[in-house]
């Protein structure tokens, strides 16, 4: 059983930032891409960022280009997501999923990810 623990999360002021951290069991970790998602109440998930296994590429949604940036650290098995310029709509549980082992980073579903961490939320005031 892969677990996968996001923390982090809290309210902030729009225009604040925040540093979500997910850590990951096994020692396999550099094998697999990894990605964030988020889901707000009454929405569907959607696509955040993801990273490839290396860590030298890394693809965002539109909506979070330039603010968020994602990235890994394989020896320590974690992945983060920087999240800065937040704005209300960023308001979401923040979920950290692990890709199919070889899967592309470079996709904006779900599919490509096997393995789901319990989510952690993060609200943004106006």
């Amino acid at each position: 059983q892969v677990q996968l623990v996001e923390s982090g999360g809290g309210l902030v002021q729009a225009g604040g930032s925040l540093r979500l951290s997910c850590a990951a069991s096994g020692r396999t970790f550099s094998s697999y891409a990894m990605g964030w998602f988020r889901q707000a109440p009454g929405k569907e998930r959607e696509f955040v960022a993801s990273i490839n296994r290396s860590g030298g590429s890394t693809y965002y949604a539109d909506s979070v280009k330039g603010r968020f940036t994602i990235s890994r650290d394989n020896a320590k098995n974690t992945v983060d997501l920087q999240m800065n310029s937040l704005k209300p709509e960023d308001t979401a549980v923040y979920y950290c999923a692990r890709g199919r082992y070889y899967s592309d980073y470079r996709s904006l579903s779900a599919g490509p990810y096997d393995y789901w961490g319990q989510g952690t939320q993060v609200t943004v005031s106006s």
